[in-house]
């Protein structure tokens, strides 16, 4: 049987194939190591495009849709354009819900011009709700990139992302 041929890479970058191929000895199998290279994408690209998807199938030897089943199972990654530098995910758990979460979703995207899920027209703040952070006795709370921040008002929250490219990783 003839293999087909695999892509020429447009997307994917010596480095991310690199790294993808670094975590390879602590997985069980190449279909293991799907997530971690959609993160590894992710994190370059603030976006894993279909184009991706289908160079990430070639190196890890699996068909394209089993990628992109894994990219569609979490909400994390998102495939039609990039999020923000400074991606703000706002917890809905009931705890924040009860001291105030719709509110500071409300009031943080309206401060910043933006619908839930938008992105500002400077594509520096991405602001989505989340189920849950497992920060519950600090809500309401929210997560910008790799920073909790805790006891949010919508106010407090403006002003902790007025800034956000001092927030960008």
């Amino acid at each position: 049987m003839i293999a087909p041929p695999v892509p020429q890479r447009k997307v994917l970058t010596d480095d991310m194939v690199a790294r993808i191929e670094a975590l390879a000895p602590r997985y069980p199998d190449r279909r293991a190591l799907t997530l971690p290279a959609l993160h590894i994408v992710n994190a370059e690209l603030r976006h894993v495009p279909l184009e991706a998807v289908v160079e990430i199938a070639a190196v890890l030897g699996l068909a394209p849709a089993e990628v992109q089943d894994t990219l569609t199972f979490y909400q994390f990654f998102h495939q039609d354009k990039p999020h923000g530098k400074v991606r703000v995910f706002v917890c809905r758990s009931i705890s924040c819900a009860l001291r105030g979460g719709d509110e500071l979703l409300t009031g943080v995207c309206g401060k910043f011009g933006i619908e839930p899920y938008g992105t500002t027209v400077d594509g520096e703040l991405t602001i989505e709700p989340a189920e849950c952070l497992g920060a519950c006795d600090f809500a309401p709370c929210m997560l910008a990139n790799d920073d909790l921040l805790r006891n949010m008002t919508p106010e407090t929250a403006a002003a902790e992302l007025v800034k956000p490219r001092a927030r960008a990783t």
